[in-house]
């Protein structure tokens, strides 16, 4: 693609939004027949420069925020082709410093998606068309389905009326980079994407940065073939002694631990999908003082990060009673888990605290805001009302350093529950009976802790670590 035109300016405005779309059926990128104008092509790329120069996020669970400065982006300096994808590295014109790698690709449909990477190894994912009719500013979620299985929520922002713009969390990415098909619904309307190429699209983007981090933008030159080292030079290929070593040396295992509640007389037992996805090896659960006992997976809901499990017949005596009624903002909670286990306590936490909002971050209305504190580890345990019965699964924290970092304050009191809704939609699709009750009198927190003894679990399990990962 040629030199894109300068991008002059930047400006997020919190605004309503209208998404004037309906159904779009989209078939695969083409490379050679572009369905967009160049002029736009250009355009969507350079907006899509401003995007880089600063972003700011805020990620847990499926949440984050971001926020952008002006700035302007020239480029794309050396190439990316790879199927229907087209892109380069680009600089901030304003100082002629890089700012990231970018790719885009056009469909049938008059939409084209577009994937970057920066320097502050953020990947973003865009979504743009002349056909658009958005309105600059608002944030809402955007929900992906890969293949028919996997599904992730991320956040998006209309950083104009033709361009939607979203940070890629892990899990999206790894999904996308071996999905052929994405689904993606946000407002009310669904988009089809054929996936070609992402496999090697994703490492290209890694590629481009790296490189030009290392030679800059005046030794740019075809950043789809393999990574290069330092002084530009193409490395040479490993031999197969060394493949060998590589795919021989496993990944570093850790513990990990978490919280989760038993709800049927089955011995079924809910908790968080994020406590268990990448278990290697058995899952284990025990009430607090008893053995541990095996657990199986019998179903997950990626989206709304909850995951049933199963023990063996006749372990657990008590179950777990899920809330009717709708719970109130000021209502007292009581939060049980098993945070940090081992080095604070081997017995399991209770915290007390009122429901400080009925949604949660950017108006999620799928979550409570709870002032009740929780730490690493009471992730999927149950949240307690008055009279001890469930009304929301513990799901996360507010990162306080990253908050700080983007507002400047420290934020104090602000978590995050699941809404029993989900729980119940997610018990009826699993076919799992639960039991439901509006209470009788309310209960001391010793009673609801004492109690919740005999349905709280913890759940363990070996994973990789997170440098492993890397």
């Amino acid at each position: 693609m040629a030199s894109v035109e300068v991008a002059r300016s930047l400006d997020i405005h919190v605004v309503t939004m209208e998404l004037r779309l309906g159904s779009i059926q989209i078939g695969h990128a083409h490379a050679q027949k572009p369905f967009l104008s160049l002029e736009f092509e250009r355009k969507v790329i350079s907006t899509w420069g401003l995007l880089m120069k600063r972003i700011v996020a805020i990620v847990f669970v499926w949440a984050g925020l971001f926020s952008c400065a002006p700035s302007n982006a020239a480029g794309p300096f050396g190439t990316i082709h790879l199927g229907g994808w087209h892109g380069g590295a680009y600089t901030n014109d304003a100082d002629g410093s890089f700012s990231h790698c970018a790719a885009l690709s056009s469909y049938a449909s008059g939409i084209s998606l577009l994937v970057s990477y920066n320097v502050k190894n953020q990947w973003l994912l865009a979504f743009a068309s002349s056909k658009f009719h958005l309105t600059k500013g608002e944030t809402f979620p955007i929900d992906l389905t890969f293949d028919g299985e996997s599904q992730v929520r991320l956040f998006g922002t209309a950083l104009s009326d033709q361009l939607l713009s979203a940070i890629m969390v892990p899990n999206a990415l790894r999904d996308f980079k071996k999905a052929t098909l994405m689904v993606a619904v946000a407002k009310g309307a669904t988009f089809q994407f054929a996936l070609s190429s992402t496999g090697p699209l994703l490492p290209a983007l890694s590629n481009c940065v790296t490189r030009v981090k290392a030679a800059g933008v005046d030794r740019a030159g075809d950043f789809s073939v393999a990574a290069a080292n330092p002084s530009g030079e193409a490395k040479p290929p490993a031999t197969s002694e060394q493949k060998a070593a590589d795919s021989a040396k496993p990944d570093k295992l850790v513990g990990r631990n978490g919280t989760g509640f038993v709800v049927s007389q089955s011995g079924h037992i809910v908790t968080n999908n994020h406590v268990v996805d990448g278990c290697v090896g058995d899952i284990q659960g025990n009430l607090s003082g008893e053995a541990q006992v095996p657990l199986r997976v019998v179903s997950t809901d990626k989206n709304n990060d909850l995951a049933l499990l199963q023990g063996p017949a006749g372990s657990f005596k008590a179950m777990a009673s899920i809330r009717d009624k709708p719970i109130r903002s000021g209502d007292s909670v009581v939060a049980i888990g098993y945070p940090y286990h081992g080095l604070l306590t081997s017995d399991f936490t209770v915290t007390t605290g009122i429901v400080s909002s009925l949604s949660g971050i950017l108006n999620d209305t799928r979550f409570l805001q709870i002032s009740a504190a929780v730490q690493p580890g009471n992730s999927g345990g149950p949240l307690l009302d008055s009279k001890g019965q469930v009304v929301g699964i513990v799901a996360a924290k507010l990162n306080a350093l990253k908050f700080a970092s983007a507002t400047g304050t420290i934020p104090e009191n602000i978590n995050f529950a699941i809404k029993p809704g989900a729980l119940r939609d997610f018990l009826d699709n699993s076919v799992v009976p639960y039991q439901t009750s509006d209470g009788q009198a309310d209960l001391g927190t010793p009673d609801i802790a004492k109690n919740a003894r005999d349905f709280t679990l913890l759940i363990s399990c070996m994973a990789a670590s997170e440098k492993s990962k890397k």
